[in-house]
């Protein structure tokens, strides 16, 4: 019998010793920004089956699978933008001038970016064929607004074609793909009346989701004062904020009132950088007199990609530099947004939330950055990304601080570990 016990004993410890433990990846010591649940210091992060799991000071790192020395870096959740185009191969000849979308995977984990929204490029009509082709093969998550324009953002003379625009179609498409289809877009609409922005309203009332307004043409008949303080409903969005266009300024250099008013009311104020909708002479004085965005979103696609708006980061690093703090930039690029399309399980790290994790530094030198007229601003600071996550599995890793050291790895043909990295493998969706 104590022979038997004895062997037990043996065979308890040895099972002890062989289990997995309980953490597939442990990211240690960075600094934890989350606005939702106002942590704003050194803690570490665990995950566990895709999900943050513990967020807590000195979690041991043999209770985990990997685990990353994150010090010195800012860790928050994955950022959200909110504003992009990446319905790339739409198929619609003079769709954004010959197709200026892009393939979400080529510009957002190196910027930190998990979740984006294309704000609009597709409408009821075409929706099931960009879902088919984009969001179901992505490994960034790809959410949408639709257009009111059952053809979506395809320009020319099909953005202005009222009769596709229609509410209940746009409102049954939305319902079918909830969770997904995040929001309604109208933009880029020229006749002195409504009818574009009443319409996508009434499909945001019937799909009970907000509305983002690229407002187009900026026409006395339909002054953009009225379109903030009664078109727009309280949770519905007006994007390119600091558009040159906006009367947002009144001759003495000071922000106008109906703005605040605004607001105050409950509508949404997002930046949508784009390629031309972002200036620094209206931002910096709105900033400096506490008009700061809501949410920070790029307008991503071909063109401002490659000029002022660059990239996520970029974007961000601007407000940064115009007064904005870190903890407040964080918040307008992850918490902020997710609440506004009413995806509250992302831009947090919440414990059972998405693994969505993006691991910054900020970096400190002499940096110049551009607004969409070619204005540059010179400053000191700039955000990088070290570090993305997506659903627990590393999707960016930028200086290879998850490897092992070549001349330390004993093994060369064993390259990952699928249980916390997807260098080989696409993300859970």
């Amino acid at each position: 019998m104590p022979q038997r016990i004895a062997i037990l004993g043996v065979a308890l410890w040895a099972s002890i010793a062989l289990a997995e433990p309980p953490y597939t990846l442990l990211l240690k010591g960075g600094h934890v920004i989350d606005a939702k649940n106002r942590s704003n210091g050194i803690r570490d992060v665990a995950i566990a089956a895709g999900k943050i799991a513990a967020v807590a000071e000195n979690i041991p790192a043999s209770s985990a699978v990997k685990t990353v020395d994150v010090t010195g870096l800012y860790v928050t959740p994955g950022l959200v933008d909110i504003h992009t185009h990446v319905m790339a191969m739409s198929g619609l000849r003079g769709s954004l001038r010959e197709d200026q979308n892009v393939w979400a995977d080529s510009h957002s984990f190196r910027f930190g970016v998990t979740t984006v929204v294309d704000a609009g490029s597709s409408g009821w009509r075409n929706f099931p064929e960009q879902k088919a082709r984009i969001l179901d093969h992505s490994r960034t998550r790809v959410l949408a607004m639709l257009n009111i324009v059952g053809r979506g953002q395809a320009g020319g003379a099909t953005e202005q074609d009222v009769d596709d625009m229609d509410p209940n179609a746009t409102a049954a498409m939305a319902r079918k793909h909830p969770g997904v289809v995040v929001g309604i877009k109208t933009a880029h609409y020229l006749a002195p009346d409504w009818t574009a922005v009443e319409r996508a309203v009434e499909a945001g009332r019937l799909a009970d989701l907000p509305v983002m307004v690229d407002f187009g043409a900026f026409l006395p008949e339909r002054p953009y004062e009225e379109l903030v303080g009664k078109k727009l409903r309280p949770g519905d969005i007006s994007t390119h904020m600091y558009l040159g266009r906006a009367p947002m300024l009144d001759d003495g250099g000071r922000v106008r009132p109906y703005l605040f008013e605004a607001r105050k009311r409950g509508v949404i104020f997002d930046v949508g950088h784009g390629g031309g909708s972002f200036l620094f002479r209206q931002a910096v004085p709105a900033v400096r007199q506490g008009f700061a965005p809501d949410s920070i979103s790029t307008d991503l696609h071909t063109e401002s990609m490659n000029a002022g708006m660059k990239d996520m980061l970029n974007v961000m690093s601007k407000f940064l530099n115009v007064g904005v703090s870190l903890e407040d930039v964080i918040a307008m690029s992850t918490w902020h947004p997710a609440r506004q399309i009413k995806r509250v399980d992302l831009g947090n790290l919440s414990i059972g939330a998405p693994a969505d994790i993006a691991a910054l530094r900020v970096e400190k030198g002499r940096y110049g950055f551009v607004d969409s007229y070619g204005a540059r601003l010179e400053a000191g600071q700039r955000l990088a990304c070290e570090l993305t996550v997506r659903d627990g599995l590393v999707v960016w890793d930028g200086n290879g601080i998850t490897r092992q050291n070549w001349d330390r790895l004993g093994q060369y043909d064993r390259l990952h570990d699928a249980r916390w990295d997807s260098t080989f493998g696409p993300a859970a969706k």
